[in-house]
């Protein structure tokens, strides 16, 4: 097999690398430039082979951690918080409204002359 053939079976085998160069990180001429001067064996490939395994274990443990999460939430508890801060923001809203009524009509005295209804 010629140097280009190996390169392509050896990223066939590692197809990790191929997130490097969609994410704009590496380009094949450079991957290529490393597997043609240290070989597929070497020390060279661990930043680009590993990295990515931790990263996946991270974020497969970050998702983890966030689904255990979710299922932890109970809802009906988040549903009664909720209506009593409506009904706390519902009585303030009424004291605040209290300026908005219309004011009493101010006491009229009746005039001595007059009696009941006359």
């Amino acid at each position: 097999m010629n140097g280009k053939e190996e390169f392509k079976q050896f990223v066939r085998e590692h197809p990790k690398l191929i997130k490097y160069v969609r994410n704009g990180e590496k380009t094949w001429q450079n991957f290529y430039e490393i597997f043609n001067l240290y070989g597929s064996d070497n020390d060279a490939w661990k930043e680009y082979l590993n990295a990515s395994e931790i990263n996946e274990a991270v974020k497969g443990a970050a998702t983890l951690d966030l689904l255990s999460w979710l299922k932890s939430i109970d809802l009906d508890s988040i549903q009664n918080g909720v209506s009593s801060i409506q009904r706390v923001l519902g009585v303030v809203q009424d004291l605040t409204n209290k300026d908005d009524i219309t004011p009493k009509e101010e006491y009229k005295p009746r005039p001595l002359y007059k009696h009941f209804e006359d």
